[in-house]
């Protein structure tokens, strides 16, 4: 397979097109897929228009294609001339022992880091995020301008957006997040993955926590945006919000936590809110 992305599929959408594409990854030694959401040129615009990036990242068991299909963001990122960037949520097809006997760990699971450890060394998502797929994009989508780009996600791809985010303040304009594990050295989906990944020692697992990485940040001026439902199931043992919400507030980082009452964890109640979130990157980006 080459590295230049092939496009597979193609649907038309509020003016614009949902395409997907499949390319070879160096950064992960496997094919990998991601879906791109092109919106329609302004009336005003010339043809040579380009769209600054938002990306999503997903949560457990999905694909680039959860999202595309059941959000609805397409509307409100037609109307403000935003491109969304979802790519996939780990390697696949590595055949890596014991990649695919856990939902929540290996295959559909890879927590945006980068593994350490032997067995899991191709898992190396945050990379991919970071690196591979904005150089993909610029070399190879000239409608996009990824030097304008912001970032969001859902519970394992809102841990990845905020730390990605966090770790590299140059290369987005801004963060927001539904339903975010915030502190996965302290929930089971976290230590699992952690452990896993990278080792038994805790101070490289800071390194991918949100609420252990806010603390050195005393320079983010634009506020951090996130949804959680009040209803969610894994609220109180695995998302940990107002653990995130007293780490900003100790080290003076703007946050807006939203908790919405009878909400629960899934797509429906992120198409529920992701106007507000589409419009609070496009205060950043456009």
């Amino acid at each position: 397979m080459e590295e230049t992305p092939m496009e597979i599929g193609s649907n038309k959408m509020f003016g614009g097109y949902n395409k997907r594409y499949k390319h070879y990854s160096p950064t992960l030694a496997c094919a990998m897929t991601f879906s791109v959401f092109f919106p329609p040129p302004s009336s005003s615009s010339s043809s040579s228009q380009k769209f600054p990036v938002l990306y999503w990242l997903s949560g457990l068991t999905c694909t680039d294609e959860n999202f595309i299909i059941k959000s609805g963001a397409q509307r409100m990122a037609a109307a403000k001339g935003i491109a969304l960037v979802a790519p996939d949520t780990s390697p696949r097809g590595l055949n890596v022992e014991g990649e695919s006997e856990s939902w929540d760990f290996g295959v559909g699971a890879g927590f945006y880091l980068n593994a350490t450890t032997e067995k899991w060394k191709n898992w190396r998502m945050y990379d991919y995020i970071v690196k591979e797929l904005p150089t993909l994009l610029s070399e190879n989508f000239e409608q996009l301008d990824t030097t304008r780009a912001s970032i969001f996600g859902h519970s394992m791809g809102g841990h990845g957006a905020l730390t990605i985010y966090l770790k590299n303040l140059d290369k987005y304009k801004s963060v927001s997040a539904f339903a975010p594990i915030v502190n996965p050295i302290n929930c089971p989906w976290g230590q699992k993955a952690l452990s896993n990944y990278l080792g038994t020692n805790n101070s490289v697992w800071e390194e991918y926590d949100a609420t252990c990485l806010i603390s050195k940040f005393n320079n983010i001026s634009a506020p951090i945006l996130i949804d959680q439902g009040e209803d969610d199931n894994f609220l109180k043992n695995q998302l940990l919000p107002h653990k995130f919400e007293a780490a900003c507030k100790d080290a003076s980082v703007p946050l807006i936590l939203r908790m919405q009452p009878g909400y629960d964890h899934s797509y429906y109640f992120i198409a529920s809110f992701i106007d507000d979130h589409i419009s609070h990157h496009a205060n950043a980006l456009v």
